[in-house]
């Protein structure tokens, strides 16, 4: 029996959403029918591009599509893909899921309440060196992230928290169902009025550590992120699209220490949005629970905002001790 055709639109087409509505148009069973955004302009070109109907607002989908991707400015997130899902249409979010934990929270609810499909675009879970990661891991005990990035006025609406630090806190939560023990961080602003540069170090009921440290204003980019476990350690360089593995093998007869054998795994380019979209159309069609669904989403909220606390503390300490 041939698959019926979904019909999708992409509200807020700038420079990520221009990328979602390519990969709805070239992807098969899905038909991209709109695009909308704030600049009228903006949206006739992207819809001049790939065949879709420009639509000054995103209201105007209602009974029109089944599925929406929402890449507006992160504060927008709350209101449109509310608007959206009470509407009846399934959501593609992007990251973060809303500015706050209470707008967080809401979508959530509405998502559960009206049986919505909420995807969260944490995009780095459909990274081919994540997919490849995977298997390697296994119990780790520490993990330390650097994701730094050179200044640009994209995503300021938001911290560096929910605008960068945010990719790695959803991959840590990812491997561990534990709870969250304790938080240490500190952060500066630098160039805007919030946090720009931010470490943080998070403590977990099963004994995991991570240790983050996240920059928008530096003078080069660097993705990295490494696990040490008590069998390996593992580092992925994201930029390089490379991992290297260290085991620790049984010692040989008679040495007194065991041996390290080294691995170098390379990563192939890959198409993660593709795949992240084409993983929300399944749940779409199929209405199974996504792989980054409002829930995983909401535990990243509530830990950015937990760090974000754990910041102002600090800054408040460093005040009263001067």
């Amino acid at each position: 029996m041939a698959m019926h055709e979904l019909r999708a639109a992409v509200v807020g087409v700038g420079r990520l959403g221009a990328l979602h509505a390519r990969k709805y148009a070239n992807l098969a069973g899905v038909r991209l029918c709109f695009v909308t955004d704030a600049d009228p302009r903006r949206a006739g070109e992207t819809a001049a591009e790939t065949g879709a109907i420009a639509l000054p607002d995103h209201r105007a989908l209602a009974g029109k599509v089944e599925l929406a991707s929402v890449a507006v400015p992160s504060l927008a997130h709350y209101p449109i893909a509310r608007d959206l899902m009470l509407a009846g249409i399934d959501v593609l979010l992007e990251k973060p899921m809303a500015a706050t934990l209470a707008e967080a929270r809401e979508l959530s609810a509405i998502a559960h309440e009206y049986g919505r499909i909420l995807q969260i675009g944490h995009l780095e879970r459909f990274n081919p060196a994540i997919v490849r990661l995977r298997p390697l891991l296994n119990n780790p005990r520490f993990i330390e992230c650097h994701r730094l990035a050179p200044f640009t006025e994209r995503g300021t609406d938001v911290d560096v928290i929910l605008d960068l630090m945010i990719h790695d806190l959803d991959v840590i939560l990812s491997v561990t169902s534990a709870s969250v023990s304790s938080v240490e961080a500190v952060g500066v602003a630098v160039l805007t009025d919030r946090i720009d540069v931010a470490n943080a170090r998070i403590r977990f009921s099963d004994r995991l550590i991570a240790n983050l440290n996240t920059s928008r204003v530096a003078p080069r980019k660097e993705r990295k992120i490494r696990f040490f476990q008590p069998d390996a350690y593992i580092s992925l360089d994201y930029e390089a699209r490379r991992i290297r593995l260290y085991r620790k093998e049984p010692a040989p007869a008679g040495a007194a220490y065991p041996m390290i054998s080294a691995e170098q795994i390379e990563i192939g380019e890959g198409d993660p949005l593709r795949d992240e979209i084409a993983a929300f159309v399944r749940s779409v069609r199929t209405r199974r629970t996504p792989e980054v669904d409002a829930a995983a989403g909401l535990r990243v909220i509530e830990l950015s905002e937990r760090i974000v606390e754990a910041i102002r503390e600090a800054s408040l300490d460093i005040a009263a001790d001067g």
